[in-house]
């Protein structure tokens, strides 16, 4: 006989306090296990993942299930895609030149190569095509907010589960990306042996002062004021506005797309338009206020999983995700490799894509610099990892899936 469970519907000021618990709680954990830390396990997932665990023993064992209010969640998954298509300025990709184009295509065919082994899988299992892409470039190039943000469609297009699913593929994708990235590196250098940048500079004679540090990274100290942060909200808004009203006239007309779409573009075009016509967007200023609503997006998002959905599609998601990071690693080995030209930079730029390539962006830079550190500095690769994880890999990754999912 089943037992229907006790349902708790919370309004929007509790939802809060409870997203608020989460991230108190997300940082307690990584601050008192180490493990955390190293892998950059996000504070709303660790938070996030506790709070769901609970709450799975709660449904399981005591029937209660909990309902959250979600307009704040829908507010802060706009404002931090917003804030990504604030960063996606044509100015700055031309300036990384042909490294950066080869680097982003590189990208953005291994975002096809990931959905199509997700699909390709789900179709092996018997399951819904939509958890291919669960299981794919939404959780693993995506990360925890793509997978939270189009969990969503994926469930209204009849995937159930899909946030839970998405969600744990997303960590484990952080976890397993850190993991492979530099054995991989490091075999890759090895295989070849390639010269690094520190046997050029002994060989031709230069020292450190020398050398050219032409994309190397360089620590700045960038204060945040409350002039910059209002004009950032100000223009965040802004988009957030225009383009929910280019969506509605979009979805009067019967074209139906993700609602943040519509503002990301909207941002993207202002900030193109602003560059063109030499006006100032307060970058750090837009992505601290995008992070700030990522972090309190991912602890609505987690809140609301159901771990109980999952029991089901246990074996398909494991063996999809063991077969993900085997099509990464040949993809970056006999793709990315051979295309950024077969040199020393080129592997730790294939370091970095299985950082990204499974989890995110200062992933990468992770473990980029643990293996530039024994093997020598890699200026021009943390440059185009920087600027491809940060400015182009959400923007078109967002695109092609929805273009994945107009097709399924």
């Amino acid at each position: 006989m089943s037992i229907h469970a006790t349902i708790y519907t919370l309004d929007m000021m509790s939802s809060l306090i409870c997203a608020t618990l989460v991230l108190i709680a997300g940082y307690f954990f990584k601050r008192l296990i180490p493990f955390l830390g190293k892998f950059f396990i996000p504070e709303p997932v660790i938070g996030g993942i506790f709070f769901a665990t609970l709450v799975f023993f709660a449904h399981e064992y005591f029937y209660i299930e909990f309902s959250f209010d979600g307009q704040l969640k829908d507010l802060t998954m706009m404002m931090f895609f917003t804030s990504i298509g604030y960063m996606a300025s044509l100015k700055m990709l031309l300036k990384g030149g042909k490294e950066v184009f080869l680097f982003a295509v590189c990208t953005v065919l291994l975002i096809f190569f990931q959905n199509c082994t997700g699909i390709g899988m789900a179709w092996l299992f018997h399951e819904n095509p939509l958890l291919g892409l669960a299981t794919g470039s939404i959780s693993l190039i995506g990360g925890h907010g793509t997978s939270a943000a189009f969990g969503v469609e994926l469930e209204k297009a009849g995937l159930a589960g899909a946030v839970s699913a998405a969600v744990t593929c997303a960590t484990f994708g952080l976890i397993s990306g850190s993991l492979i990235g530099g054995p991989l590196g490091k075999f890759i250098i090895k295989r070849h042996r390639l010269k690094t940048y520190a046997d050029e500079a002994v060989r031709h004679g230069k020292n450190d002062d020398d050398s050219d540090s032409v994309g190397a990274p360089v620590e700045e100290i960038k204060l945040l004021h409350e002039d910059s942060l209002g004009v950032a909200l100000i223009c965040i808004f802004t988009a957030i506005a225009c383009g929910n009203l280019i969506m509605r006239e979009l979805s009067e007309l019967g074209i139906v797309l993700p609602a943040y779409l519509g503002p990301m573009v909207v941002a993207c075009f202002i900030r193109n338009m602003a560059d063109l016509f030499r006006r100032p967007v307060p970058d750090h200023a837009v992505r601290v206020s995008g992070s700030l609503a990522l972090q309190y997006f991912l602890a609505f998002a987690l809140m609301n999983l159901h771990l109980w959905d999952l029991k089901s599609l246990a074996l398909p998601i494991v063996a999809t995700l063991f077969v993900q990071c085997v099509v990464l690693v040949m993809f970056v080995y006999f793709v990315t490799f051979r295309i950024m030209g077969k040199s020393y930079e080129s592997a730790v730029l294939c370091c970095g894509q299985c950082g990204f390539g499974m989890g995110a962006t200062p992933n990468a830079l992770a473990n980029m610099a643990t293996l530039s550190s024994y093997y020598g500095e890699a200026p021009r690769a943390f440059f185009v990892v920087s600027i491809v994880g940060s400015l182009i890999i959400d923007f078109v990754n967002a695109i092609i899936i929805t273009g994945f999912l107009h097709v399924l």
